[in-house]
């Protein structure tokens, strides 16, 4: 019988019945103590509350002790878990977590969660709720049927799926799936009334696609990854799987989610005087507004209509601006240069690149992927290294997903004169905009 690869085997019980039938076939005899029946402990944890025994299993999938359903009951496989988690840290394999065990065990989860940045996060694009390892994952956009989420590089690879068209069955999704993309080589699927579950590699990636269905509509969650990172993300994925909820109970969301306390995003040098160019959204509610390496900054001119914000550093000068006069028009690939959030690159502050490509939509020029967290007001250089625009990264108006755009040179430009800030010829190329950058801070009470 074949399973699901380790991580992920037990999801829809295919372990268990491996168990079982080995089980069937070992002459009888007297337990060992590992053998011993669970039931003392399933009627501790059946007396808890349902959130404290999901909370329970979910901690023991991330400390990689369990890789089984996450629900109501605590089932013998969940128990076997909790003992293993007690027998690794040096307890008495009991099953039944004691105080201090279970403060130890929400720690160990909360480490490794914090390690992918793990969050929860609203689907605009399918109405689904998710968990996102937002570290391994940091950069969004739009995928053929949802959502996307990816590494800088695509080592990791998630993608949210809806299907409602009329005439839509769960078999039917569960058969396109198999075939498509082609090439994919299938080693466990599986179909139930409401569910259906694949695995199996991708060229040289491990997939994974769960999809689940209500009335005529499909909803799903497909994960790739590398086959080397296998050991740190197979439990990564069976997380995402046990906290995939397709049809949540209530709208995730009726409006923008609220603005962090602290947000970070990318400015740069227009003069040598100390004046910043960065996204106006950006500054959005800020008490202070500093440039690390400098200090405070002044908010010196504002233009939301065109999504601009000047400011400007005090008792600054000889500073090395950007070069944005003659910049080309958006469109077509674009490198865009800006700084991550901290939380994307181990709280370092690296000046770095993205690819990216800019579309012209209805008069809007709309970039994709959605750049990492930190490229608000981001540079976007054309192939010959000039400027093009400046990116703006922000909420939907009445919904959690987020779109990115690019404010074009021209506009810049416009802006800047405005502002009676002189243009310079400035640095050329990548590297003249990358000694232009700073990260600016926006600091909310």
């Amino acid at each position: 019988m074949r399973c699901l690869p380790p991580a992920l085997v037990v999801l829809i019980g295919c372990a268990a019945t491996t168990v079982a039938a080995a089980a069937a076939v070992k002459p009888a005899g007297k337990p060992t103590p590992a053998q011993s029946s669970p039931a003392p402990a399933k009627g501790v944890y059946a007396a808890m509350t349902d959130a404290e025994r999901s909370a329970i299993q979910s901690d023991l999938i991330w400390t990689g002790d369990y890789n089984g359903v996450v629900g109501a009951e605590f089932s013998d496989r969940a128990v076997a878990a909790v003992q293993a988690f007690q027998k690794r840290n040096g307890g008495k394999d009991t099953g039944i977590l004691n105080p201090d065990e279970r403060v130890k065990l929400a720690q160990a989860a909360k480490a490794r969660q914090e390690l992918a940045g793990w969050r929860m996060v609203d689907d605009a694009a399918t109405g689904a709720r998710l968990g996102i390892p937002q570290k391994l994952a940091p950069q969004t956009g739009q995928a053929k049927a949802g959502s996307r989420w990816q590494s800088g590089h695509g080592e990791v690879q998630i993608e949210t799926f809806r299907t409602a068209a009329p005439g839509t069955t769960l078999a039917g999704v569960f058969e396109e799936q198999k075939k498509e993309p082609a090439g994919r080589k299938i080693e466990y699927n599986v179909l139930r009334p409401d569910f259906f579950v694949i695995s199996g590699l991708q060229g040289l990636k491990k997939f994974y696609v769960r999809g689940q269905a209500r009335d005529n509509e499909v909803r799903g969650l497909t994960i790739l990854y590398d086959q080397a990172m296998e050991g740190s993300v197979d439990r990564i994925a069976v997380a995402m799987s046990s906290a995939f909820v397709p049809f949540p109970a209530q709208a995730a969301v009726a409006g923008p989610p609220p603005r962090r306390k602290v947000e970070y995003g990318t400015g740069f040098v227009v003069s040598a005087a100390g004046d910043i160019l960065t996204d106006s959204a950006l500054l959005d509610g800020c008490d202070f507004i500093v440039v690390p390496g400098f200090g405070y900054a002044e908010r010196i001119a504002e233009e939301k209509d065109v999504a601009l914000a000047l400011l400007r550093l005090n008792g600054v000068r000889d500073l090395a601006p950007i070069a944005i006069a003659g910049g080309g028009t958006p469109g077509g690939d674009v490198t865009l240069v800006g700084i991550a959030d901290p939380q994307a690159q181990n709280g370092g502050n690296t000046v770095s690149t993205a690819r990216g490509r800019v579309v012209m939509s209805g008069g809007v020029a709309a970039i994709d992927p959605i750049p990492a967290a930190g490229f608000t007001g981001a540079a976007a250089l054309d192939r010959d290294g000039r400027v093009t625009g400046l990116v703006g990264v922000r909420p939907a108006a009445a919904t959690a997903a987020v779109s990115a755009q690019v404010v074009p040179a021209p506009t810049i430009t416009k802006f800047l004169d405005t502002q009676r800030i002189a243009q310079t010829a400035g640095r050329p190329g990548i590297d003249g905009v990358k000694a232009a950058a700073v990260r600016v801070i926006c600091v909310r009470k």
